[in-house]
């Protein structure tokens, strides 16, 4: 089953299921199914807690009031939706960590239809505090993160996709998962690898707009006299506020979405050309040299090594 939303979903569930609390060995394979979503719990260790979270994303506007019971970090890998935070807004993909503070309200809306899939962390907050840069977090207290979310870098994206494969194929023992964990949560809070969206409220929402464009359909190869149609802009000043905003072009943003897309296809093609071309690659050798340029190594290498270990 397709879709689930990452926040929505994980939020209801707790809410749902308040009183199962972790165990205190390490469990894998819990599944907890409600109406437009699904969660599938993939490890639950003292340390560390690994959802696979789906969402149909059927509503496209604001939905009801959520919160969630735990803090966590929210890795979105497939389809994408919006979190409304009070009047703060983020597009949550596949180049975001997105932060869901214990008890803090917000409400998700699906302007993407299609579904949307996450992976959520839940780690143990001492473990946390020791890998979180003080920017990030919030004084004293419990756990919670300042920020809504941060852009990741590709060895994140990479990081999520052996951790949650290994996982769903019950191929990784606990430590080994735990492990992965803890590197993927201090490389998606790392200085060096992150980025915290800059400028005024209104150019992020500009550029909030033209992620969801690139999210409706990755395999288009759009042009960017038509991305600014869509948004109603100028070329020239949506490119210069892409990067002022993100950190990077808004041609190689486009690429990470891509490709953190073909992390999740792999293992769901035999054919490595077919699902190059359908990820807007001219060409397999094309899709091949970006994926080893972010990811170190080649779509089959990284097949083998992670999906069938």
């Amino acid at each position: 089953m397709y879709g689930h939303h990452p926040d929505l979903s994980i939020v209801k569930l707790y809410v749902r299921f308040r009183g199962s609390r972790r165990p205190q060995s390490a469990t894998i394979g819990y599944d907890w199914t409600v109406p437009e979503f699904t969660v599938q719990s993939l490890l639950t260790t003292p340390t560390v807690i690994v959802r696979d979270v789906y969402c149909q994303g059927s509503v496209p506007q604001q939905g009801a009031e959520e919160y969630a019971t735990e803090t966590q970090l929210v890795f979105p890998y497939r389809g994408a939706y919006v979190r409304h935070l009070g009047r703060d807004e983020a597009v949550a993909e596949a180049n975001q960590v997105l932060f869901f503070n214990a008890n803090e309200s917000y409400r998700v809306s699906h302007p993407v239809p299609g579904g949307d899939a996450s992976l959520a962390l839940i780690i143990d907050e001492s473990l946390v505090g020791e890998l979180a840069p003080r920017t990030v977090l919030r004084g004293r207290g419990p756990l919670r993160f300042r920020p809504q979310r941060l852009r990741i870098d590709a060895r994140a994206q990479a990081l999520m996709a052996i951790l949650r494969h290994s996982l769903r194929q019950n191929v990784a023992e606990p430590l080994e998962a735990e492990s992965l964990a803890l590197t993927l949560v201090q490389r998606a809070l790392g200085p060096r690898t992150t980025h915290v969206a800059g400028a005024s409220v209104g150019r992020r929402r500009l550029v909030d707009r033209v992620k969801l464009v690139l999210a409706s359909d990755l395999g288009r190869r759009w042009t960017l006299g038509e991305i600014a149609a869509e948004v109603r802009g100028s070329p020239v000043y949506l490119t210069q506020v892409f990067q002022q905003v993100e950190g990077l072009p808004l041609y190689r943003y486009q690429l990470r979405l891509r490709l953190a897309r073909a992390l999740d296809l792999l293992g769901q093609y035999d054919n490595l050309t077919a699902l190059s071309l359908d990820l807007g690659f001219s060409s397999h050798s094309h899709f091949s040299a970006a994926f080893r340029a972010a990811y170190g190594r080649s779509p089959s290498e990284f097949r083998q090594a992670a999906l069938r270990r």
